[in-house]
């Protein structure tokens, strides 16, 4: 049976000028010149007999025609790259993961060693943002964020709701109460004030906790921590292997809730196998820190 396809370059080009929006971004994605989508494109174009995008004054936007097409044609290459992974040996692939920063540093560079020797042949490109990459976009494959309450709005898997408690260095906190750390330098990994819920938690009258008018960002308040300078308010996931190795100890028994950590994917769901494997991994290694 004969069929009216284009050129398989001319719709990667296309794809990912689309989902962009951006000739710029899609070479950079692609790994070839602007010159090279540009050509692509139009040629599309010229064979189409429509236009797929408007020239604006600062790059270009789709048409309706455009959008319409782009639609229609990704989950098309969804499923050609999918049957094409089915048939491989092995899951090879990169796969790129864009995290919040302590969250990355902290538990998922420590265990990569693990996901390596699984699979030596994927590609992991990892990333850190204080912002959430735009999976849809591509931005990423992945992406981990924390959500104060509730689940976030994309598509996404729970991955630790581990609640927080204070850690310190051994010597810094050996015979201390909680009402010691009310005399102390008191970090936390979080945007909003824990300490008084905290304190309050531990028994310690509100108020006679001061409000902590400054933070640092979550790394310098975590080596800070490390080095005995003060009491940072983390969840267990993040400060796991320093307390397997007696570097940090949690303080006391009181802990508290406040939000979880997520795992961001297309709203398509994740069809690489590539990618499924290393989230399948993640989901796995933060199971003992999940309530549900």
């Amino acid at each position: 049976m004969s069929r009216n396809l284009p050129p398989l370059n001319a719709l990667r080009a296309f794809e990912a000028a689309g989902r962009h929006e951006s000739f710029s971004k899609a070479a950079e994605e692609l790994n070839v010149a602007h010159s090279a989508v540009s050509r692509h494109v139009r040629g599309l174009e010229a064979r189409l007999g429509v236009k797929l995008f408007r020239d604006l004054p600062r790059g270009v936007t789709l048409t309706l025609e455009g959008r319409s097409y782009l639609e229609r044609i990704v989950p098309a290459l969804d499923m050609i790259a999918e049957a094409t992974e089915e048939l491989a040996e092995v899951p090879a692939g990169q796969v790129r993961v864009n995290s919040e920063p302590l969250f990355a540093e902290r538990f998922i560079i420590p265990r990569l060693v693990e996901f390596y020797a699984r699979h030596p042949e994927i590609d992991l490109r990892l990333e850190t943002s204080h912002h959430l990459a735009d999976v849809e976009r591509h931005e990423a494959d992945l992406a981990v964020r924390f959500a104060h309450s509730g689940a976030l709005a994309e598509p996404c898997e729970l991955l630790s709701d581990a609640p927080l408690h204070a850690y310190a260095a051994p010597d810094l906190i050996a015979g201390k109460s909680p009402e010691d750390l009310l005399h102390m330098v008191r970090y936390r990994d979080r945007n909003t004030d824990l300490w008084r819920r905290w304190f309050e938690a531990a028994g310690v009258s509100p108020e006679g906790v001061p409000e902590t008018s400054w933070r640092l960002r979550s790394a310098l308040a975590y080596e800070s921590a490390l080095k005995g300078l003060g009491v940072l308010l983390c969840s267990a996931e993040v400060v796991a292997d320093d307390v397997a190795t007696g570097r940090l100890v949690r303080c006391f028994d009181v802990g508290l809730r406040d939000g979880a950590f997520f795992l961001v994917h297309e709203s398509r769901g994740v069809r690489r196998s590539s990618v499924r494997l290393f989230q399948d991994w993640l989901l796995d290694v933060t199971a003992p820190f999940r309530s549900s």
